[in-house]
């Protein structure tokens, strides 16, 4: 029994800390979209003009760096509240 505990303790642990390291991932997305702006103010400032097209081809961007955040959250749900891996262990201990 104590066994079981030791080894439950450990997936939970070692899933808080999988979690903590997958939320870093809303960095990359944060920062990307942080310069995509920017660069998307400059080009406007240069050529107003193209205003519509540089704000499209930066919104869809955009939304393509934030699915890496997105599914940074996902895996660190995952491993907090609906963790696979201590379902699998009291399946091949019990």
């Amino acid at each position: 029994m104590e066994n079981q505990i030791d080894g439950k303790a450990l997936i939970l642990a070692c899933s808080a800390i999988g979690a903590g390291l997958a939320m870093i991932a809303g960095i990359g997305p944060g920062i990307g979209q942080g310069y995509a702006a920017g660069k998307g103010a400059e080009a406007v400032g240069r050529q107003p003009e193209a205003q519509s097209d540089v704000v499209r081809t930066m919104l869809l961007g955009a939304a393509v760096a934030e699915t890496t955040g997105i599914y940074g959250l996902i895996v660190a749900i995952i491993l907090l509240f609906a963790n696979p891996l201590i379902t699998r262990y009291m399946q091949l201990i019990g």
